[in-house]
């Protein structure tokens, strides 16, 4: 089973940039692709970034394309999402990602294919106006 610790959050002034990390533990973290994802109060979890096991291939919601950034250190056993020129409807509880043991998820450059079942407790974004 897996283990996602998100950290990073907090708050900030809108125009400003955050970096979010999550820590994965407890599978060959190499092996499966990662993602972000955010939910705010009443409403569904929604889809940020994804990065392939390799880091080679990302993809990301059409509203933060150019100015979230997710990365990975394989060596290290984490998942990075750099978030720039953040606005006040940036703010939610982020959350890390990894598909369930046995469960395939390809990121390419166009889309996702797969879906994540693993979560980390989240970490609060505020961006302030």
């Amino acid at each position: 089973q897996v283990q996602l610790v998100e950290s990073g959050g907090g708050l900030v002034q809108a125009g400003g940039s955050l970096r979010l990390s999550c820590a994965v533990s407890g599978r060959a973290f190499s092996s499966y692709a990662m993602g972000w994802f955010r939910q705010t109060p009443g409403k569904e979890r929604e889809f940020v970034a994804a990065i392939s096991w390799s880091g080679g291939s990302t993809y990301y919601a059409d509203s933060v394309k150019g100015r979230f950034t997710i990365t990975r250190d394989n060596a290290k056993n984490t998942v990075d999402l750099r978030m720039n020129s953040l606005k006040p409807d940036n703010t939610a509880v982020y959350y890390c990602a990894a598909p369930n043991l046995h469960t395939l998820v390809v990121v390419t450059t166009t889309g996702v294919v797969g879906a994540f079942g693993s979560w980390g407790q989240g970490t609060q974004v505020i961006v302030s106006s």
